[in-house]
């Protein structure tokens, strides 16, 4: 019988959720706040914690972050329970490392699909540290395209959804989680001295980002956030290295995929230092295109900031650029929306 950890300090609620996951066959220990909670996984090792976020004496976020530096607990699947007005508190939690959030209130089935899953998870992932001849780790030695990378992305990795203009992590946040976009668009950023905003990477359905580091867990070095209702899939820095070290093949193909990362970087700083500004905004145009669209003449909902920040140009320089597309009927501009009227006079111009 898999053992539940529940630790919430509303006791109807606490009360209430130990007897429905009793009946679906569940032991359960329960707790009132996370220094109970903490004292009980030690003692009691179980296969799931629920927690609660606001809790006295030690709260949820308190909680993780002792349970997590523990050999005992570090990788037993946490929970985190939530209000629905905790949206940036669940983040935030995340971020320290949970497995999984559930928002209050929750249905029967809500509650445990998530603990299933996430036994499942933590479960095969014991397999992949511990036992190199059981069929999870066979299922990883496989890894040997970032298309297969991407599918454990996808089988194993933890959800996340962010709304346009939500901030994904910030520079100088801890990079846990190297991510996958399932849907939506990501920009990455950083801030000079002049708070001014440079567009670092932009990054589409199928791209995979925030890997500062495959071997470590360091500060992240830019901003990231959603351009667009964005889906993402994330693995925890120490799993990535796991599976680095079992598939040395994808591993030679991340690096070459930072390369040409790296080399396009370069080619883009180039043509920002030698371009003219119609040359700049044309080019920009198009690559919002790429990253956002599925076709290049669909309308392209992006701020003039963004535009001018990718492009590295003012606002009002790449303002006179669209006007001047504008006039040559290359482009039509409604507001935040860009369309792509003659494309191939705009790449004329690239």
């Amino acid at each position: 019988m898999r053992t539940v950890l529940l630790i919430e300090d509303d006791i109807v609620l606490r009360e209430n959720t130990a007897e429905l996951l009793e009946l679906a066959k569940y032991k359960v220990i329960t707790a009132s706040n996370g220094k109970t909670g903490v004292s009980l996984a030690k003692r009691h090792q179980p296969d799931v914690i629920v927690c609660d976020i606001m809790m006295p004496e030690l709260d949820g976020y308190g909680a993780l972050k002792i349970l997590s530096k523990s050999k005992l607990t570090k990788h037993i699947p946490f929970i985190f329970l939530s209000a629905k007005t905790e949206h940036c508190d669940i983040r935030k939690g995340m971020d320290l490392g949970a497995d999984d959030y559930i928002t209050k209130p929750f249905s029967e089935d809500e509650l445990i699909s998530a603990i299933e899953s996430r036994i499942a998870k933590a479960a095969i992932l014991h397999d992949l540290r511990n036992n190199q001849n059981n069929s999870a780790l066979q299922d990883e030695d496989e890894i040997k395209t970032l298309n297969d990378l991407k599918n454990f992305f996808d089988d194993y990795g933890t959800e996340f959804t962010f709304k346009n203009e939500d901030v994904i992590y910030r520079e100088g946040d801890h990079s846990n989680y190297i991510y996958l976009v399932n849907k939506g668009t990501v920009k990455c950023y950083q801030i000079n001295e002049l708070g001014k905003e440079l567009v670092t990477a932009l990054y589409k359905e199928d791209d995979l980002f925030g890997y500062n580091s495959f071997t470590k867990i360091t500060p992240y070095n830019e901003t990231a956030t959603a351009i667009a209702d964005t889906k993402l899939v994330g693995i925890s820095i120490e799993d990535f290295k796991n599976i680095l070290n079992q598939n040395h093949k994808v591993a030679i193909e991340l690096i070459e995929l930072m390369a040409d990362n790296l080399s396009t970087i370069k080619e883009e700083l180039v043509q920002m230092a030698y371009s003219s500004v119609n040359k700049k905004t044309a080019a920009t145009i198009l690559k919002f295109a790429e990253k956002i669209n599925r076709k290049p003449d669909d309308y392209i909902k992006i701020s003039r900031n963004d535009l001018a920040s990718v492009a590295g140009i003012a606002p009002e320089t790449l303002i006179r650029a669209l006007t001047i597309f504008k006039k040559q009927g290359i482009i039509k501009a409604d507001g935040r929306n860009i369309k792509v009227i003659d494309i191939e006079s705009l790449k004329k111009i690239t």
